[in-house]
């Protein structure tokens, strides 16, 4: 399953997870969602929430948002 990276282009949070992922040698494929929040069914159902960033780490089970806890995540769990 490995690691899915929700997030909208330019959104600096977002940057800051791809970031902590590459820096950490992880590999994960981003799926771009739309501007909108009313069009992001795919994050919604996945998350609970239309917030980006979102990783799913489909591996060990664990579906998180907020840049910070997925930061703290990819320190702790994935590098």
């Amino acid at each position: 399953m490995g690691i899915e990276l929700y997030a909208l282009d330019g959104c600096p949070y977002c940057e800051k997870v791809h970031d902590a992922l590459s820096e950490a040698g992880v590999d994960y494929e981003t799926q771009w969602v739309d501007a909108l929040h009313s069009d992001r069914n795919e994050v919604k159902r996945v998350s609970g929430q239309r917030g980006v960033p979102v990783l799913v780490d489909g591996d060990r089970g664990v579906t998180m948002s907020e840049s910070e806890n997925i930061l703290r995540y990819v320190d702790q769990t994935l590098a």
